[in-house]
Formats: C-alpha cells, structure tokens, sequence
C-alpha cells in the first residue's frame, strides 16, 4: 500500500534539552499554556518497557521516524524527537491531510451548507465536461469521501495536467459505479476541498482555523494550494506532533474539547467506522492495516482502532478501546512495519508497570534521540587546496553558475550561486548546524505544489569527508519528512557536484537532477 500511495503524487526550541525536562515533569503538573496535560507512562497504566522496546525495534529496523508522542486518557505519557527534528517545528502529513479535510467536510455539514448525499456535480455546473456519463452524474460527495467514486485509478495526476483541477478531475471517465468499487484517489479529496472553498469562499486552512485549529491551540499550520488557490486537501498540511496528538485526542473524546463541543458525534462515529472494504497488499487480511476498511478519509486498524496517515509514515493511531492516542513523524518505506513496533510493542504495555530504573531509562532514552550525523572523517589533506576557491560550474538545468567550499574549524559552509546570487549552507561537524535556504523543497518531495508565503526553509546540515576527495552535506529540511546529500568529489582543479535525496535512496533510484562539472578558476 506505500508504494501505491507514493505513487499516486508522482504522476528551532524545543530540543533535547527541553525534552528531558518535560520527561522529568510530576504527574500531576498542568501543562503550560495551551499545551497537552504530561503524565507518565504508570500513572496511566501503561509499562516504560514497551515504550522502550518500541523506540529500540524502530531504530534496529531502520524505519527511519522522526517524532514520537504517546498519549493515555488524555495525558501526554511519552515524547520524543530525533534530532535534529524538534517539537516547536512543523512536519509534513502527506496523506494524514486527508483526515483534516473530512473534518471540515463535517463541520461544514454540520452547518447545514451540504449533505454528504449531495451530487458532486451540484456544486461545479461551469466546470462539467460536454457529455455527462451516469456514473458522474451519480457521485456523491459521500463517494469522495470513501474513494470509492467509481474511477479505475487515481485521478490526481491527470488532473494535475489539467489548467483547472476541478475541471480535470471531472473529464476522468467514471468506469464504475459510484460507491461500489474502493481506489485510493487523492483527487478525490482535492474536490472536497474545492467543494467547501465553493460553499464558504475560504481555503480549507481559513474555514479550519477558528473552528478547528485555533479550540486546539494549534498554531502556524500550513498548507500546499493546487494554481487555482485551493489547498490541495488530500496531501499539503504542516502541523507539530503535538498538533497531531490533539486531533486524534480529540477525535477519541468524540469532538469535545475542554467541554466544548467543536465536531458532532454523529459526524465522528460516521467518519472513523467502516464504510468500504479496502484493497491491496500481499499480507493475510489479519494482519495489514489497509485490509481492515475505510470510513471518510480515515483508515481503520486492527485492534479495533482507526487512523489518519500519510506517505512515509506520517501516523494518528486512535485506539478508543485502550483509550490511547499515538501520534508520530517518519521517512520509512516500510509503513506496515511502524504500526507493527507499535502493536507489538506499545499496545502490550498497556495495563501493566515498569520498575523505576526502566522508568528513569525511558526518560533518558526520550531526551537522546539522534538520527545519524554525515559519515566519514573531519578532515582531508584537500582541506586547504580547496579552502575558498571558486569552481566555475557548466551550464546546467539548476542555473547554479559556481562553487565554494569555505573550511571552518567546526564547520564548511557551500556556497552555491546562481542567477539569484548566492545560497549558503553550513555543515556542522560532528554535530548538527541550523540554518535557513531558500533552495527549493520541491526536488525533495512528492508532490510539485508549493506552500503559500514560503521563502526560506528551515534546516539543519551535518558534513564529513567520505574519503579524502569526496565531503558530504547531510541537509535536512526539517519540516518536511526528506532530506539530500550534496556531494563534492574533487580531482586535480576540477569539482562534480552530485545530488541525491532521501526519496531516491529509499527508492534505489538515481536523483533526477544532473550532476555538475566545475572547473577550478583562475
């Protein structure tokens, strides 16, 4: 089911410091401002252990997860990031948009502006093709909401092709029979999308803000727009872990917040049970997560939960039976294989204790989280060949014009120009170094819709000698799930300039972008 996901797009504050003493807070201490109550694992019945184990089992296999939030009854019982990602920043959901989305299909039902039985049609008469088919005419918005509109495929690609999205979503043959046949159809939620900025002349992000994010306290959310301004619904929103964690808790109180009613129930049990039985996969139906149905745009799970996820592991596990919210961030190919840790790990650990000295390793364990720093040395006899000198670059498709290596006690910055002048990135060795670029995410991701307003991208960049020709930049955009390695290998007065990021090492594929050739200048 990754893989089919992955490819329906292709067609700084709080650190460990902090972590380590928001682990270390009482039980009973309110949390500040507006953020989730904290706890510990025993004062709600869950074992240190388990938590352990989980963190132990997703860095032994590699699956590559960036942030960690376990909550019971309410109260935040664990939390964690792997440097150099933090807790005040925000991560890219992918397809965990989705659940956001229904959320305010709901509130805008709830307002009596739709009916989930509407036709979808109703809503875009200018934009219909010539000939409309049955099968069009009788998609529902209910069909949009269960991807079961009748399409054979995925429409978000063509649609993307299309000057109008909406209008490229509607020419799609309709080969079966709206709300028969299930195909996981980010277009599909797009037009949600489309729909609710029709009815309220607000993107999803502004009708959602004082009806959703602001009762949350969720702050400095984002979100992707297709060329006519729409947020692109199914894939696009920026939230922290802690946001996250707030949706699914809330979605496990069935929509009430510190008292306030903010979602119906009704709306909640519709959404989030069974409504159509999903498709895919190799593993026995038992034990695979996307064979367990779907509801509007949530998955449902096994252990008798549901979820909100999205490409590369981005997850918002509700389990209501445990009373249990998992919220967590990644880069994994294996999406399966994080759900399982949890299962087998976290869910156990529920109803049963630790002693103190798992407790306190736990603690310990959350506030050091790392992922891997650029591997090699800190030093080549190039080091000082090359310090400051400018390499003349070919012309390319990037419009990258040269080249500097600047060499620092602690550091190397690259110094990058193009047309636009000058872009600077400094590595930090041995340890992360944080910054900002205005280098463009879109080589890195999925998806080629961009993030209104945004201009410098935060990141922290870690770098070392590979071997004595050859540095490496590790720079992780870090609110996004990706990162990339720009490599410089060095010859006699001459620089290549290699590019590679994190999607093309998952995938064992080369990265799109040219390698550059440089001529050292006189």
């Amino acid at each position: 089911m990754t893989l089919s996901r992955r490819t329906f797009l292709q067609q700084l504050g709080m650190h460990s410091a902090q972590l380590g003493l928001l682990s270390t807070l009482p039980a009973w201490l309110p949390a500040p401002g507006n953020a989730l109550s904290r706890s510990t694992p025993e004062a709600q019945g869950v074992a240190s252990q388990g938590i352990l184990d989980f963190i132990a089992t997703v860095e032994k296999e590699k699956l590559n997860v960036h942030s960690l939030m376990v909550l019971r009854h309410g109260q935040v019982i664990a939390e964690g990031w792997w440097a150099p990602y933090a807790a005040d920043l925000k991560h890219t959901l992918y397809s965990l948009s989705k659940s956001f989305t229904s959320t305010a299909v709901g509130l805008a039902v709830a307002e009596n502006r739709l009916r989930v039985e509407d036709p979808v049609i109703k809503f875009f008469p200018e934009d219909l093709p010539a000939t409309v088919s049955p099968n069009l005419a009788a998609m529902r918005i209910k069909d949009l909401l269960t991807m079961s509109t009748g399409h054979a495929k995925d429409t978000t690609g063509p649609m993307a092709e299309s000057p109008n999205w909406v209008k490229g979503f509607l020419a799609q043959p309709v080969e079966h029979q709206p709300g028969t046949h299930f195909v996981y159809n980010s277009g599909a939620t797009y037009m949600l999308s489309a729909v609710v900025q029709k009815l309220t002349g607000q993107t999803l992000l502004d009708y959602l803000t004082p009806r959703l994010f602001k009762p949350l306290a969720i702050e400095g959310a984002d979100w992707e727009v297709s060329p006519q301004g729409i947020n692109t619904g199914g894939w696009g929103l920026r939230v922290k872990t802690e946001d996250i964690a707030k949706f699914g808790q809330l979605y496990l109180q069935k929509g009430v917040w510190k008292g306030k009613r903010l979602i119906t129930e009704a709306w909640i049990d519709e959404a989030t049970r069974f409504q159509v039985q999903s498709s895919g996969g190799s593993r026995p139906k038992e034990t695979h997560d996307w064979l367990q149905g779907y509801g509007y745009q949530f998955w449902r799970c096994r252990h008798e939960g549901y979820r909100g996820d999205g490409a590369f592991g981005q997850y918002c596990l509700v389990l209501p039976k445990l009373d249990l919210v998992i919220a967590m961030t990644s880069e994994t190919s294996n999406m399966q294989g994080i759900m399982d840790a949890a299962w087998n790990h976290i869910l156990p650990a529920v109803g049963k204790s630790s002693p103190a000295s798992t407790q306190s390793a736990l603690k310990k364990r959350l506030a050091s989280l790392r992922l891997p720093l650029a591997e090699g040395t800190f030093n080549s006899p190039l080091s000082e060949q090359i310090n400051g000198k400018t390499f003349q670059i070919q012309e390319n498709s990037l419009g990258i014009q040269s080249v500097r290596m600047d060499v620092k006690k602690d550091s190397v910055q690259l110094i990058l120009k193009d047309t636009q002048g000058e872009d600077r990135i400094e590595a930090g060795l041995g340890r992360w170094k944080f910054g900002r670029t205005d280098l463009s995410t879109t080589p890195l991701k999925l998806t080629q819709t961009p993030v209104p307003g945004e201009t410098l991208t935060p990141i922290a960049t870690s770098g070392a000698w590979r071997n004595e020709n050859t540095f490496d930049f590790l720079v992780r955009f870090i609110e996004t799930a990706h990162y990339e390695i720009i490599s410089l290998h060095f010859e006699t007065g001459k620089v290549q300039v290699k590019f590679q990021r994190s999607l093309s090492i998952l995938d064992g594929k080369p990265d799109r972008r040219p390698t550059l050739e440089g001529t050292l200048t006189a």
